[in-house]
């Protein structure tokens, strides 16, 4: 490989896109919006500037989420997306094209994964390999894929969970559900309208999740003032609202995550179920953040569960990291066949 190529690892997430440089970290965390004129399909704004103009564009603008539960919406504005956050990664002196490696949900179907990969090649990449999430995640989290034992990875991101069981380098039991954080904070739109009569946005919504949000019952009681529009009268109001309710409001989606767990955990062969025991459920993604949800588990599942070291950018790194584990791998089985 030349000395000028790198491998760089996405996580092309409904939410958020990051990419990792290989030798370099994350090079970049924003979200995965983008505004464009109206009409023309001109690119105005990228990442953090168009989630800002989300809901507060004028007319000849729109500010649009171009990927929807995992997968790509409009592959068009994705790729003008991913070229832009590959620009700002990568120096315009770097004549070699980079190699990425872009994780995916599981769930998507071959044509969506299709859509990916194309994104990628005409944002610049010279060779392009889609890996599901949760391989990417448990590769992130330094959790050792390659050994003869079973490691349980339940990544949450934006649109989608993946629940996978991990063993010799591949999935032996994956499932994956499109339901995510975006769900958690649309549950939370749907109760404050029923509940109070106020009409609340998304980045209300996630300031409510993330701030006194929680899974599991907390001694102390949170509030947090939150403003809205009154659905009767049409007029601003503000409402103070507590973690209690904020828990009532996410239950819904939180219980079918830990459905899909247990659904997971009931396919996976004994051996390896023996090892998950022992080992625990890894946790990664944006929605493993949620306060109390890794105790949660614990309680309803009887596995040990807890949140990796950095599970926000996992996936990312994983992905980016995924060449190097694979050349280390077929390493150690040239080594293994010689023995032999």
């Amino acid at each position: 490989m030349s000395a000028f190529s790198t491998d760089i690892g996405i996580d092309l997430g409904t939410c958020n896109t990051l990419i990792y440089v290989r030798g370099k970290g994350i090079m970049a965390n924003e979200p995965s919006v983008v505004a464009v004129e109206r009409g023309t399909k001109r690119v105005v704004a990228v990442g953090d500037d168009a989630k800002r103009m989300l809901w507060r564009t004028p007319g000849d603008i729109i500010a649009i989420r171009p990927l929807r539960d995992g997968v790509i919406a409009d592959l068009e504005t994705t790729e003008k997306m991913i070229r832009y956050f590959i620009s700002k990664v990568i120096p315009r002196r770097w004549f070699v094209k980079p190699r990425m490696v872009i994780g995916v949900p599981s769930c998507i179907t071959e044509v969506e994964r299709r859509a990916v990969e194309e994104s990628a090649y005409k944002a610049g990449a010279r060779e392009v390999k889609v890996i599901e999430e949760s391989l990417a995640s448990a590769i992130g989290a330094n959790i050792p894929i390659f050994e003869p034992a079973g490691h349980m990875v339940c990544d949450i991101g934006g649109g989608t969970s993946e629940i996978s069981v991990i063993s010799l380098g591949g999935m032996v039991v994956s499932n994956s559900i499109r339901l995510g954080g975006d769900e958690f904070d649309e549950s939370i739109i749907k109760y404050v309208r029923s509940v109070h009569n106020l009409i609340i946005g998304e980045q209300t919504a996630e300031n409510l999740k993330m701030t006194i949000g929680n899974a599991t019952p907390d001694s102390k009681l949170e509030k947090m003032e939150i403003k809205g529009t009154d659905a009767i009268t049409g007029l601003p109001r503000r409402l103070e609202i507590d973690s209690v309710e904020v828990r009532e409001a996410i239950q819904e989606p939180i219980t079918a995550v830990i459905e899909e767990i247990k659904r997971t955990l009931g396919q996976t062969p004994p051996e390896l179920a023996a090892d998950i025991v022992e080992r625990g459920i890894v946790m990664t993604g944006g929605g493993s953040l949620l306060k109390g949800l890794d105790t949660l588990i614990a309680n309803e599942t009887g596995v040990p569960a807890f949140k990796a070291e950095d599970p926000m950018n996992c996936v990312a790194m994983g992905a980016g990291m995924y060449f190097s584990h694979l050349r280390g791998a077929n390493a150690n089985r040239s080594i293994y066949n010689s023995i032999k």
